[in-house]
């Protein structure tokens, strides 16, 4: 059965009304066709008005939908020819950050990814997306290896932040993502970055430090979660959606301040309701940016890049 999420109610009673006309016509001789096509016209007018006035607490409960598509999903669809590369050479394998070789769109390229899970046995191997230092050094391991050998990079963003156990500090976690971020900037290929559903603090940057920097029309981009924001300030969780509005981490709000540079259209209702057409976008989308960055030599690309990120915040200062 599909999942509605809260403000979807309205949304979740057309449709179930639709399925029972739909069960009704299945054992019996009634022809409903007429009322059905008049509800699902219905249900295409309210999921639109819905969608178009989204709050910001709203699209983080959509980025966090359990049948949004994942990076493997992307992963399986996009990337022909897939390898898979494990571990950081250094510790072992954190299956948080999947990574590999493939081509997109008939270009070799290096593949980056946050697996969040789908179910729970999932969810558990892949730490529900939040990675340990030996994720981060497995990426900076692969970023490396396509710098040497000349190959794109594209990584898939999807993460609610860092994994914060003691086990990761012990073994580094700051650096780890520091350095991450570092062998990004440092890279004389093309970097494309994409938030498919939640980018979560230096956890999601630590992979996205890239030329573009894309995100998914409902995904969201943050310091921190509105949650973790709103213990802060206000010594409670129950102010999530007022730290949602304060955080500006929608799409909309991060490209007007100049933090992604597109904004990827989600089918009507979001990414979970046409998964197969919410990836086809995100891989047309890759695929220009890809072509588009190839006629730069590598020094541009790296110049370009740490200017992008060095200009951030500059807006309106003397």
């Amino acid at each position: 059965m599909a999942q509605y999420l809260e403000f979807e109610k309205p949304i979740a009673e057309l449709e179930g009304k639709i399925e029972e006309l739909r069960h009704l016509s299945g054992s019996s001789a009634l022809n409903i066709a007429d009322e059905v096509a008049k509800l699902q016209q219905k249900v295409d007018r309210q999921i639109r008005q819905t969608y178009a006035k989204l709050s910001a607490w709203q699209k983080v409960q959509v980025a966090r939908h359990p049948e949004r598509p994942h990076a493997v999903d992307y992963i399986a669809k996009l990337v022909e020819d897939w390898t898979p590369l494990a571990g950081d050479r250094l510790f072992g394998d954190d299956q948080a950050i999947v990574g590999g070789l493939g081509r997109i769109d008939g270009r070799s390229c290096v593949v980056l990814g946050q697996e969040r899970g789908h179910d729970t046995e999932s969810r558990v191997k892949h730490n529900f997306g939040m990675a340990r230092p030996e994720g981060y050094r497995k990426a900076q391991r692969l970023m490396s290896l396509a710098d040497r050998f000349k190959l794109p990079v594209v990584a898939l963003v999807d993460t609610a932040g860092a994994y914060p156990g003691i086990d990761a500090e012990a073994r580094g976690q700051a650096e780890a993502i520091a350095r991450s971020m570092e062998v990004c900037l440092a890279l004389k290929v093309p970097m494309i970055a994409v938030v498919i559903g939640e980018g979560g603090s230096g956890g999601a940057i630590a992979i996205a430090a890239a030329n573009r920097v894309m995100m998914l029309e409902h995904a969201v981009y943050s310091v921190i979660s509105p949650e973790g924001c709103s213990s802060i300030l206000w010594r409670t969780r129950d102010n999530a959606a007022d730290a949602a509005e304060a955080l500006k981490l929608t799409a909309q709000d991060l490209l007007k301040l100049g933090v992604i540079d597109e904004i990827i259209p989600e089918p009507l209702g979001g990414a979970h309701r046409d998964t197969a057409m919410a990836i086809d976008r995100v891989g047309e989308a890759i695929a220009r940016c890809l072509r588009d960055l190839a006629q730069m030599d590598g020094g541009a690309l790296r110049a370009k890049r740490r200017e992008k990120f060095l200009d951030m915040g500059r807006k309106g200062l003397p």
